[in-house]
């Protein structure tokens, strides 16, 4: 794992990679934007590294900073509750 917090070894596969889908959308769109790591950084109110970790999909980012660059792009997020 890269640098940042440990996530729990407890967490599913599914949900480790939903985290790396959306760093990999949130790149994409950045890309799309013409816009540089640097302004997303600026824009979101965080530091240029933490884009990076976002974008490659660290499990220890703040959840806050991966919603908020998805939503500087308009991704929305959709959360769906387990099938009882």
């Amino acid at each position: 794992m890269t640098q940042g917090k440990r996530i729990s070894p407890h967490i599913s596969n599914d949900a480790v990679q939903a985290i790396k889908d959306m760093g990999a959308a949130a790149k994409l769109a950045r890309v799309a934007a013409g816009q540089g790591q640097a302004a997303a950084a600026a824009r979101l109110g965080v530091h240029v590294q933490t884009i990076a970790r976002v974008e490659s999909g660290e499990p220890g980012v703040a959840i806050g900073h991966v919603l908020g660059l998805l939503a500087l792009y308009g991704i929305g997020t959709r959360l769906e509750s387990p099938q009882a």
